[in-house]
């Protein structure tokens, strides 16, 4: 298997779910990550599945660090997000992290967001002023980019969950990966849930990106902070290991 993420065919049987077909079908020593070739990242990837809130939120923290240090975007990026979105319907998806009483699916979520925000827009354009050709064809970058039609469908479902985390999550995700002109069709509705997070949500990382998405497609939004901060320091908030102590 070549260096470019299995955006194409995966998977190939419609048995055959979509985290099992990226796990077993990448040649995971060949791609690139933080700290070397990404052949452990396997073994790390089995322990999402383990019914653990502690065990999930760890594996998923040390895949960020793999695959993500310092907001960027590696080889090994791309399947590891897709065999992220594929968990979302597993049922260890649905183990409640402790003292704060929400599944998993909503830090999964916010991973998904947090990992395609370093390629979204803002980001990839800022950075293309200093590195012209950052986002050529066949990039890393932009071969990960072309995988958002895909991790949209995974995400869409839960815009409606019951759980007001795992909405939220949602909704961010969501939001970044529309700025791809495939589910270009899918903003308006995407505005309406912008404008709810807007009014309802405490973290302020989070009404940035529902902020943003309803300027880039023309809507009206009240008044911006009267600050600005680099974007890579206002992606979606992150609710990794901390999460799982008790409250003081």
């Amino acid at each position: 298997m070549n260096h470019s993420p299995p955006g194409d065919g995966v998977p190939c049987e419609p048995d055959v779910p979509l985290y099992r077909a990226v796990l077993e079908r990448t040649d995971w020593g060949l791609l690139q990550t933080a700290f070397g070739s990404g052949e452990g990242l396997p073994a790390v990837m089995a322990q999402v599945l383990v019914p653990d809130a502690t065990v999930q939120v760890a594996a998923l923290s040390e895949l960020r660090e793999m695959v993500g240090h310092q907001n960027t975007v590696y080889e090994a990026t791309a399947p590891v997000a897709l065999y992220v979105a594929g968990v979302l319907t597993h049922p260890a998806a649905t183990t409640v992290r402790p003292y704060r009483d929400v599944p998993i699916r909503a830090t999964l979520l916010n991973w998904l967001a947090g990992t395609v925000h370093d390629a979204s827009d803002e980001v990839v354009g800022l950075i293309e002023q200093y590195a012209p050709g950052f986002l050529a064809p066949g990039t890393t970058v932009a071969a990960f980019r072309d995988l958002r039609p895909m991790l949209f469908r995974a995400v869409a479902p839960f815009l409606q969950d019951r759980h007001g985390d795992v909405r939220e999550a949602a909704v961010v995700a969501a939001l970044l990966l529309a700025e791809h002109p495939a589910p270009a069709e899918h903003r308006d509705p995407l505005a309406g849930h912008a404008r709810t997070l807007l009014d309802t949500s405490s973290h302020a990382p989070d009404r940035r990106v529902a902020r943003k998405a309803l300027e880039a497609w023309g809507h009206d939004v009240p008044d911006p902070a009267p600050f600005r901060e680099e974007p890579w320091d206002q992606g979606p908030h992150s609710d990794g290991r901390g999460d799982l102590e008790p409250p003081f």
